[in-house]
């Protein structure tokens, strides 16, 4: 199954200012966010952010929530986004959720795990979620295939919601997001 921009959502979860410095390659993780929430903004895919008590946590980074504006941010004390019953019905009406953040073996994994129980078709974005030690990410990865989540990378979902080339916006796309200064 392909994705389609029309039937997805992409949900970026708990890449808050607290946790962000505990998982590994931070940097590069909220960098290759930074680029998957600006190419589905520019698509015109939906963006939810989700929040892992704020109130000690802190808020999703700044700079990743001024990519969206307008998405929706869910706050939640379960570490599943479906057990904490946040997600909005935007999100919930779509067939696909793109997902990506933090920390891919807790809150990533059992909220992925919960979606697939709902009937959802589910992509991981596997170079765009972390966590604190590597072997956690790697099997909660694995675990997460093994459900039969999608996993894919940045430019998957790019390519899969462009489907074609050579028309205007694969042109901008490619500019922005493929060659020169990326977000």
């Amino acid at each position: 199954m392909l994705i389609n921009k029309d039937d997805a959502t992409l949900l970026v979860v708990d890449i808050q200012e607290k946790l962000v410095p505990a998982v590994q390659d931070a940097s590069g993780m909220v960098a290759r966010c930074r680029w998957l929430i600006a190419a589905a903004v520019d698509l015109g895919v939906p963006v939810v952010f989700s929040e892992q008590y704020p109130q000690g946590l802190g808020e999703t980074l700044p700079l990743l929530s001024a990519l969206a504006p307008q998405a929706a941010v869910v706050e939640k004390l379960h570490f599943s986004c479906m057990e904490g019953q946040c997600l909005p019905d935007s999100l919930m009406s779509r067939r696909q959720v793109i997902v990506c953040g933090m920390e891919t073996h807790v809150c990533v994994l059992q909220t992925v795990m919960g979606l697939l129980q709902e009937g959802k078709q589910v992509f991981v974005v596997a170079d765009a979620v972390s966590s604190r030690s590597l072997l956690d990410r790697d099997y909660g990865l694995q675990r997460l295939r093994d459900a039969g989540a999608v996993l894919v990378t940045r430019e998957m979902v790019l390519f899969e919601c462009l489907r074609v080339s050579g028309t205007p916006l694969f042109k901008q796309m490619s500019k922005r997001y493929l060659v020169g200064d990326q977000p």
